[in-house]
C-alpha cells in the first residue's frame, strides 16, 4: 500500500501535535511513539495510566430479530450465555478451522456491539454480510473513535469524570456520558493491565484525549508500547500469531471454544477444531525465554537440542518489564511443556532458549 492510499485516525493532527512519531499500519497512519520513547510508554503503563489511539479498529452494532444466533453461526464463543452488557473474546473461524480475526462481542440489549482488528476489517465486515446480512442488520460506526485508557491507575483518573465505571468489571460495557459526549466503555484491553476501551464519536475525540492527559497520571504511548505490552502478557497479534491457518487449539485458545457450542458444532471449521481438542494438534503455541540477550523475531527457527527443526517465532522482542527478550511461537507438541529447552537460530547460530506458560507478565485485570 502507498503512503497516498493510507487513511488517517480522526486524532491524526492532535498525535502529530504532540510530537508522534507516525508510521503506516493495518493501512494507517498510526503513532508508533511519543517523545518520551517506546520503552518509558511501556514503563509508565505498567506503573500508572496510558492512552493509546486504537481508532483504526472496526466497530459496528450488529442487530435484528436473530442477531444472536446469526453471531453464533460465525465464532465458536457462547454468545447466548453473554448477559446485557457483558463483553467477550472470540473467534471468526473459517472452513478449515483457521482463524479469519479475533474479536470483542457485547452485549447491548437486543444488539451486539462487535470491535475487530483494523488489518482486515474490510474483508471481514463484508464476509459478515455475506454470511449473515440477510438475518442481520449490520451497521459499521465509521464516524466514531476508539482510546484506549491502560494502566494501574486508569479507574482512579476516569472514575473522576464518571464515577460508575469505577465499579465496572472485566469484560463488562456500560453506556455513560462523560462531558455531554455519549460514549460505550468496555473495562478491557489488550496490554494485560487493568483498563477501558472507550468509543465515542469522531468529532469530539480531540477534546476527550486532551481531557485524559491532562491529568497527572497519564501520558499518550503508540503502537511500539502497546505491541511490548501484550507479548509480556502473552496476547496473539493476529496475522502474526494467529492467522487463516492456525487453529484456536493450535494457538491455545481452547478456552475460546465454548463446551455447549462444542456439541451443536454449528460454525466454521467446528469439526476440525472438536477433533484437534479431543485428539490434540501437531503444534502449539507458547512463550519463549531466550537464554541471552539477543531478541529473537518473528520467523526465527526453534529447533531441538540436536537441531532439528520444530517450530518458529512469530512474536519477539525485549521486555522491558522482564528485562530481557521474550518471544511466542509454535512447536511441535512434543515439545510445549513449559521448561522444555530449545534452540534459536539467530543470525545462522544457535541461541539457547527455554519453554515458558504465558503470561511473562501476570495479568491484572479487574473483577469486584
Amino acid at each position: 500500500m502507498s503512503d497516498s492510499d493510507l487513511q488517517f485516525t480522526p486524532l491524526d493532527t492532535f498525535h502529530r501535535k504532540h510530537g508522534a512519531k507516525m508510521s503506516a499500519f493495518a493501512g494507517y497512519y498510526m503513532p508508533v511513539s511519543y517523545p518520551l520513547g517506546v520503552l518509558k510508554e511501556h514503563e509508565h503503563t505498567r506503573a500508572a495510566a496510558s492512552l493509546f489511539d486504537v481508532s483504526h479498529m472496526g466497530q459496528a452494532i450488529l442487530s435484528g430479530d436473530n442477531v444472536v444466533a446469526a453471531m453464533e453461526s460465525l465464532v465458536p464463543g457462547d454468545i447466548e450465555g453473554l448477559a446485557s452488557h457483558g463483553t467477550r473474546y472470540t473467534l471468526l473461524t473459517n472452513d478449515q478451522g483457521g482463524i479469519r480475526d479475533d474479536l470483542m462481542v457485547s452485549r447491548l440489549g437486543d444488539a451486539l456491539y462487535v470491535v475487530l482488528n483494523a488489518g482486515c476489517k474490510v474483508e471481514n465486515f463484508a464476509y459478515m454480510r455475506e454470511r449473515i446480512g440477510d438475518q442481520v442488520e449490520i451497521e459499521d460506526l465509521t464516524d466514531r473513535a476508539l482510546l484506549a485508557l491502560q494502566g494501574p491507575k486508569a479507574s482512579e483518573v476516569l472514575t473522576r469524570f464518571v464515577p460508575a465505571v469505577r465499579h465496572m468489571n472485566f469484560m463488562n460495557i456500560a453506556e455513560l456520558n462523560i462531558n455531554n459526549i455519549q460514549c460505550l466503555i468496555t473495562r478491557s484491553g489488550y496490554t494485560g493491565e487493568d483498563g477501558y476501551e472507550i468509543s465515542l464519536p469522531a468529532e469530539d475525540v480531540e477534546d476527550f484525549a486532551q481531557l485524559l492527559i491532562d491529568e497527572d497520571e497519564v501520558e499518550l504511548a503508540g503502537l511500539g508500547a502497546r505491541d511490548s505490552l501484550r507479548l509480556e502478557a502473552g496476547l496473539c497479534l493476529h496475522g502474526s500469531d494467529i492467522d487463516l491457518t492456525t487453529t484456536p487449539i493450535e494457538a491455545a485458545l481452547t478456552w475460546v471454544v465454548n463446551k455447549n457450542r462444542r456439541q451443536a458444532g454449528a460454525f466454521p471449521g467446528a469439526q476440525i477444531i472438536i477433533d484437534q481438542i479431543a485428539n490434540r494438534s501437531t503444534k502449539k503455541r507458547v512463550g519463549i525465554k531466550p537464554e541471552g540477550r539477543a531478541p529473537a523475531r518473528a520467523g526465527t527457527e526453534i529447533t531441538d537440542m540436536d537441531g532439528n527443526p520444530i517450530g518458529a517465532i512469530t512474536s519477539g522482542g525485549f521486555g522491558p518489564t522482564i528485562g530481557g527478550p521474550v518471544a511466542m511461537g509454535y512447536v511441535d507438541i512434543e515439545f510445549f511443556k513449559p521448561e522444555t529447552p530449545v534452540q534459536l537460530m539467530v543470525r545462522g547460530k544457535a541461541m539457547p532458549a527455554r519453554v515458558i506458560k504465558l503470561p511473562f507478565v501476570p495479568h491484572r485485570y479487574f473483577t469486584s
